[in-house]
């Protein structure tokens, strides 16, 4: 029995009707380098199982402290089932990048039981209609609570369901698992008093929470109809948008040395700063401030400017290389009221090739939880020279997540040409097919695509959304 600490336990504290912490690894593999190349879903649940003793939250499950008095205790689930964790669906025909993503985004946004060990794994098949993978991919999406795993700095999941070699040695056989007894409500409560009493502090532990929800209420009801800096500032709605775009590890490099002292962190910051850039601009929502990111530099969240305020890519880049080192000015050009704009993650995950049953890992990224006054999250994953950057939303504020996309992607190429002295060939990652026409990704019509344009024409985009959560009262 082990007690999450304070960090882990604010994760719990902070989902609601509308947002939770959930994390969704999505993982793409290719079958045929599995033995008789293909991978059935018995040989994966046979896998997982095969690595439960590996990951000891894989079994545990969250125990609540009467009266909310302490953090809660992970303690061994005697009722384990593991095929209520690991399940089979597939996508129906066409199959394309677009239903993947709507499909991954409908997963993530649905809460974990509570009552249960924190994760789930779907299985999707069908991905037959996504170019650029090889035939009879399948995905995995690894869906885990915030409050179990510390993606920032090691992604334990991702390392025990893999294998560097393609077909590693014969597993010893499992030892015989027996859960331990779970403490009951009167020891929990004794075990809390103790806690209190060598920290009285934690007695307003169950007052912190009780007022962090009579705050967002009582600001929801009296300023429900206030003005917020961006859309993605607003309240969120309990829908998500995912979308990804892939590129070379070396572009980055490439793009990073426009700067000198400049990091690919740095670089990968700038493109998405410059996408959201040209999304608000489009939208005629551009504010005239700089907008700030929450990021992470060394473990610690920290706040950086994105400048988005300068046209130009270059000192863009320019002016987030020097915030990155601390050598920026106290106010950014025309910045006097900095806006916090997104969360930028990077995810932790294997660094060489790694297999699943045999199946290759092709692709890797994850989707991010986002919350009331910051609705866009940015994931960056680094895999087999690739890194893909994978923006998570809410379907209100963001009802055209391909297009912001493509918004960061020509951002890319903008700086890739800059760098490389000619026009860059477009990488082809996963590319999405078409929509129906009037169809978008939350489902409201819009109108029909335009007909291609000039790189220097404005792209149409959807109007803004609602500002307002869709969440049923509580």
């Amino acid at each position: 029995m082990r007690q999450l600490s304070p960090r882990d336990a604010a994760f719990l504290d902070a989902d609601n009707a509308h947002a939770n912490a959930n994390l969704t690894f999505v993982q793409i593999y290719d079958q045929g380098t599995a033995p008789g190349g293909s991978v059935r879903f018995k040989a994966i649940l046979a896998h997982i199982e095969s690595r439960l003793q590996r990951w000891p939250l894989f079994r545990h499950r969250l125990l609540q402290v009467p009266l909310g008095l302490d953090e809660p205790y992970w303690v061994e689930d005697a009722h384990f089932d593991l095929e209520y964790h690991v399940r089979h669906i597939a996508l129906p025909a066409p199959g394309d990048w677009r239903q993947f993503c709507i499909q991954a985004s409908r997963i993530h946004a649905r809460a974990l039981d509570l009552d249960r060990p924190l994760w789930e794994i779907y299985v999707i098949e069908g991905l037959d209609s996504i170019t650029d993978l090889p035939p009879g991919s399948f995905a995995l999406l690894t869906k885990i609570h915030h409050a179990a795993i510390p993606i920032e700095t090691r992604n334990e999941v991702i390392e025990v369901l893999h294998d560097g070699r393609r077909r590693p040695p014969r597993p010893p056989p499992p030892r015989p698992w027996f859960p331990e007894r779970a403490p009951g409500g009167v020891e929990l409560l004794g075990r809390s008093l103790v806690h209190c009493a060598l920290a009285p502090q934690r007695l307003l532990r169950p007052l912190a929470r009780l007022r962090a929800g009579a705050s967002t209420f009582a600001h929801n009801l009296l300023h429900a109809d206030h003005e917020t800096a961006i859309r993605f500032n607003s309240v969120v709605s309990p829908h998500r948008v995912f979308d990804t775009r892939r590129f070379g590890v070396d572009e980055f490099d490439a793009i990073r040395r426009l700067v000198p002292g400049a990091s690919i962190d740095d670089a990968v910051l700038a493109v998405c700063a410059g996408g959201l850039r040209a999304y608000l601009e489009a939208q005629g929502e551009l504010p005239p401030a700089d907008l700030n990111a929450l990021t992470l530099r060394a473990g610690e969240a920290v706040t950086v400017s994105l400048a988005t305020s300068i046209a130009d890519p270059v000192e863009r880049l320019r002016w987030i290389q020097a915030g990155s080192e601390g050598t920026a000015a106290s106010a950014t050009p025309q910045a006097d009221r900095p806006l916090a704009a997104f969360s930028l993650t990077p995810v932790a995950g294997p660094q060489r090739p790694v297999y699943l049953a045999g199946a290759r890992l092709v692709y890797y990224s994850a989707i991010l939880p986002i919350a009331d006054g910051l609705g866009l999250a940015f994931a960056v994953t680094r895999y087999d020279g690739r890194i893909v950057i994978s923006p998570t939303s809410c379907r209100e504020l963001m009802p055209d997540p391909e297009a912001f996309t493509q918004c960061v992607r020509d951002c890319f190429q903008d700086y890739l040409a800059r760098a490389t002295g000619r026009a860059a060939a477009p990488v082809q990652p996963l590319p999405l097919k078409p929509a129906a026409p009037g169809a978008s990704a939350s489902g409201r019509r819009r109108p029909a695509a335009p007909k291609p344009r000039k790189a220097a024409s404005p792209l149409r985009l959807v109007p803004g959304g609602q500002r307002r959560s869709t969440a049923r009262p509580r």
